[in-house]
């Protein structure tokens, strides 16, 4: 990793989560994991210490500060609860400039009454994903202690933030892990045109994961992923952007993808540490969605039973399953790319974020998510089909009965439709061809809301009664 800075403060510092740990840590120091026991870090603060407001309502002054960077981004705004870095050494390019989107049509396709079902719509991001949240606060702490070159496996999203945020800055080399045939030309168009050197290795994102942790130690580069606990501090504020969208008033659900769990095991933070200063009075419940083709989660939290349990976790049980896995030659398969993975390194983080917030997991198949994506289309917003997961994954969860009609539920859309076209209109398409070779072999059948082109020929009689017919 890059070589450390010591810039230590009582204020704040790097922890393990393990409460038989413990270990801290100076937040000059690039790690990923705890050098005692090697779980995973939290970026920790001395709250006495720290100059916190005494009301959420104190982040709405920030928007009269337009020109100022800190005060236009929607993660530095909120600076003091994530007081790692000085001001001056943030690197920020607008990121978090997003919106929480009250959609009716979404609310009647899950089954919630009108006007409780919210949309936090992140592909409004510069990369056109939620990983700008993160990338920021990674890209700044790497940037504080001089690191030069900064690295990242990715399904396609995390690749395209911080190529993004090295191309801006030109602070660092970009360094980019992905595996063959598992990314989107939307999100590998990125990359390779902000100028990140680009590794396509043979594997998934799992084997990429994996080797970029290996060349990071060997080479002395800064590692991105949200394995990094800085990562997760940028990811907090999407949380905070949903509660002031809502006046500062809690919902009773937030419904996220699950992948690599770093959204999830983020928003846990955020409210554990927003109760803890007497921010907020109430905690939202939290549902994670997994694709049923890489439904880790779902599988070690809901089957095999596996819990926080203060922090004493079963550290054997995703072992166990990974061995399984390995010995049935599963890989991680779904048409939502972006969650795409059997090997979630937040795992240990996101029990504790389920526990925190009461939280659930369900698994969504690719249809589900691809019909879920096409309404929330149709009302107006466009998403890649991992985001798409939160929809589906709320509509299952009030066909159970686990979230009530009355309940107010945020569904998270990661990222922007055009990350990934192909699945969009193969799944739109009139050629029965294309839509089995994109998505047939995913196993999706049929669908349910595909809008689909109208073939006419030239001819104007011909058009105007094509349009007739179909209003």
């Amino acid at each position: 990793m890059a070589t450390s800075v010591q810039t230590h403060t009582d204020q704040a510092f790097q922890q393990c989560v393990s409460p038989d740990c413990g270990a801290t840590y100076d937040v000059g120091e690039a790690l990923t994991s705890c050098q005692q026991c090697g779980g995973l870090l939290d970026v920790a603060y001395d709250w006495n210490r720290l100059p916190v407001p005494d009301s959420l309502k104190f982040f709405e002054q920030k928007w009269a500060r337009r020109n100022d960077p800190l005060c236009r981004s929607g993660v530095w705004r909120f600076h003091e609860l994530l007081p790692f870095a000085p001001p001056e050494k943030v690197v920020t390019i607008g990121e978090g400039q997003t919106m929480l989107q009250p959609s009716d049509g979404v609310a009647k396709f899950v089954g919630v009454n009108a006007g409780n079902l919210y949309l936090e719509y992140e592909g409004l991001n510069p990369s056109g994903s939620f990983k700008d949240n993160g990338m920021t606060a990674a890209f700044t702490h790497a940037h504080t202690i001089g690191a030069k070159r900064a690295a990242c496996a990715s399904t396609g999203n995390t690749s395209a933030s911080l190529a993004l945020y090295c191309g801006v800055s030109k602070l660092m080399q970009a360094v980019i892990f992905i595996g063959s045939g598992k990314i989107s030309y939307g999100k590998l168009s990125q990359a390779l045109d902000y100028g990140a050197l680009t590794l396509q290795i043979s594997g998934d994102f799992d084997d990429a994961m994996q080797r970029v942790r290996q060349v990071s130690e060997q080479l002395g580069i800064y590692l991105v992923n949200s394995v990094n606990p800085f990562r997760l501090e940028g990811q907090k504020t999407i949380m905070y952007r949903v509660l002031e969208s809502l006046d500062w008033q809690v919902p009773d659900w937030i419904v996220v993808p699950g992948g690599n769990l770093g959204n999830s095991s983020a928003f846990g933070k955020a409210f554990m540490e927003l109760r803890e200063l007497g921010l907020i009075d109430r905690i939202p419940r939290l549902a994670i969605i997994n694709a049923a083709g890489a439904n880790t989660m779902h599988e070690l939290y809901e089957v095999r039973g596996n819990r926080w349990n203060d922090g004493h976790i079963d550290q054997q049980a995703p072992e166990v399953y990974y061995d399984e896995l390995d010995a049935s030659g599963r890989r991680a398969s779904t048409i939502a790319s972006a969650i795409e993975i059997n090997r979630p390194v937040n795992y240990q983080k996101c029990l504790r974020a389920l526990d925190v917030c009461d939280g659930v997991v369900r698994e969504v198949t690719d249809g589900q998510m691809l019909d879920s994506k096409a309404q929330v289309g149709a009302n107006g917003l466009g998403c890649e089909p991992a985001s798409a997961a939160s929809v589906a994954g709320a509509k299952l969860l009030r066909a159970e009965g686990i979230i009530a009609p009355s309940d107010r539920v945020v569904c998270i859309l990661t990222g922007h439709q055009l990350k990934d076209p192909t699945a969009t209109v193969a799944y739109h398409t009139t050629d029965q061809e294309e839509f089995n070779r994109v998505l047939g072999s995913r196993g999706v059948k049929r669908a349910d809301f595909a809008n689909r082109a109208v073939a006419v020929p030239n001819d104007l009689d011909e058009i105007v009664r094509a349009i007739q017919l179909n209003s």
